[in-house]
């Protein structure tokens, strides 16, 4: 089985935190902008995992599974914090939540 080159990997991983980036700045939907904020999370993952391959060592799947762990908890957070504001604001729209300062 052939190697997968690890510039093809870092290029990839680059793509996808790029398009996770661009979700975040240029959506207004809470769910959307969580979704993206998870495809970064999967491209720094997906980093570790190329790098730990291309030098034998263990360190990038234990960092991933940390990722994993952190995205787990980020998308618990999101969608309790969605939850608590739902009955407040009946829409989704990032700039509607900014009118809850206080």
């Amino acid at each position: 089985m052939a190697a997968i080159p690890l510039t093809h990997t870092l290029l990839l991983a680059g793509l996808l935190f790029a398009l996770g980036l661009a979700g975040v700045l240029l959506r207004r939907n809470l769910i959307f902008i969580l979704m993206s904020v998870e495809i970064m999370f999967n491209a720094a993952g997906l980093a570790f995992i190329a790098a730990g391959a291309r030098w034998g060592q263990a360190d990038g799947q234990v960092m991933f599974i940390f990722i994993l762990s952190l995205a787990a908890a980020e998308v618990a957070l999101g969608l309790a914090l969605l939850l608590l504001l739902h009955p407040r604001l009946p829409t989704l729209d990032a700039d509607a939540a900014s009118e809850l300062k206080g």
